[in-house]
């Protein structure tokens, strides 16, 4: 089968890419041909497609009035993307695209192309892009739901992308364009749900149940054997931003002084989260900075308990999954996809998000149990086994693309 990958970056940049990047050695492994379609960067990984890739576009960044206004016109509607993918596919010819995070960098203008030289779309949602201008309903500090259906100007009300009325207007124009206007996202022939929770999240707001699959990530165990002891101390991984909750981790720690913490992870609160440490003189807290994936998984298999503790709908994180397969429990809030992966009491604990001080009594209240925490961690794993098992997930991933290309 030739299988196009389409994601905007080609490099181990989060979740996402870890998934999509492993999916691609399963399927290479068992005698696809994939053809990747991305964006250039100097930490790609190496691609003999890579000259189909569109150029580097850094929306962080400020070029001048001209170079910013063209930046903003492809967000919504990529002409490069379009026109590069095109030829991609006019050599290539393959039998389906299955897609990641692309928008913005890429743009949905992607969709229009496949639908031309009609070739079957999957897209696995590793976020809330598809319903929501901003991918995370959050906004504000807090869970958001506002844009539910078809009101996507109230991103441009609340600023919800980047507290930016700009950036924000462009995001509820392309959502706008795509959605009401071209009918884009009509085009997608199954969307694959890391979690039930985004699954009935997605139908609720009117994608049609029949195009929704849920499967959940996952993980090869052999590459995650169990750590020979229940470790030492908490350790945080992920990015540091607002909707991860790690203020409300750092306010928990104030009562757990004889207790350890490592941060793994950078972003924009980074320096908040810094200072707040040092408004606490918290010497029980160090913060380790980016760190790669065998530096993780080391820092992992040391540390006795994962703490999570989001504030927004998190979908299925690696981060999770990769401490189960190490045999860790894992303490998290009780929202979004959590509590499909976090039983209570048996692969880990629940806390009330935002409730630093639920969340630190379910710290104190299992930390020193050795034989309990074994248990759940050995539970945690076995869940992986059972769910998240990466050949069975290859083959389940290989049957939909039978599937929608037959239909």
């Amino acid at each position: 089968m030739k299988i196009l990958m389409i994601n905007k970056f080609y490099y181990r940049s989060g979740g996402s890419e870890i998934y999509m990047l492993e999916l691609a050695k399963m399927l290479k492994a068992k005698g696809h041909q994939l053809m990747e379609f991305s964006m250039q960067d100097e930490k790609n990984e190496a691609s003999k497609y890579q000259e189909y890739f569109v150029d580097n576009i850094n929306f962080n960044k400020r070029e001048g009035f001209f170079k910013d206004l063209k930046k903003a016109f492809h967000l919504i509607y990529s002409c490069e993307a379009k026109h590069k993918l095109e030829a991609l596919i006019r050599k290539e010819k393959p039998d389906i695209a299955h897609l990641h995070n692309f928008s913005f960098q890429i743009s949905p203008s992607i969709l229009g192309v496949l639908k031309k030289y009609k070739i079957p779309v999957v897209w696995t949602l590793h976020d809330y892009k598809v319903i929501c201008p901003n991918y995370r309903l959050f906004t504000r500090g807090a869970v958001c739901e506002r844009c539910k259906v078809h009101k996507y100007y109230n991103c441009f009300r609340y600023r919800c992308l980047k507290e930016s009325y700009a950036t924000s207007f462009l995001a509820m124009l392309e959502m706008y364009v795509h959605k009401l206007i071209l009918k884009s996202y009509q085009s997608v022939a199954l969307y694959i749900s890391p979690s039930k929770f985004l699954a009935e999240k997605v139908k609720a707001w009117g994608i049609p149940a029949e195009k929704v699959k849920q499967l959940y990530n996952f993980i090869d165990l052999n590459e995650w054997p169990i750590a020979d002891n229940p470790g030492e101390g908490l350790i945080y991984v992920g990015r540091l931003t607002k909707e991860k909750g790690i203020m409300t981790l750092i306010e928990a720690m104030k009562a757990l002084p004889e207790i350890k913490l490592q941060i793994i992870g950078r972003g924009p609160e980074q320096e908040n989260i810094q200072q707040l440490i040092h408004a606490y003189n918290l010497t029980n807290i160090t913060m380790l900075g980016y760190k790669n994936s065998q530096e993780i998984k080391k820092l992992l298999s040391q540390s006795r308990l994962m703490i999570l503790p989001s504030i927004w709908y998190e979908n299925n994180p690696l981060a999770v999954l990769e401490s189960f397969a190490l045999a860790k429990p894992v303490i998290a809030s009780n929202l979004g996809g959590l509590p499909e992966l976090i039983k209570d009491g048996q692969t880990g604990y629940l806390f009330k998000a935002g409730q630093a001080a639920d969340l630190a009594a379910k710290i104190k209240g299992v930390y020193t149990n050795n034989e309990l925490i074994k248990q759940m961690g050995l539970k945690a794993r076995d869940f992986v086994r059972q769910s998240c098992e990466s050949n069975v997930h290859c083959q389940q991933i290989e049957a939909l693309y039978q599937q929608v290309i037959e239909s």
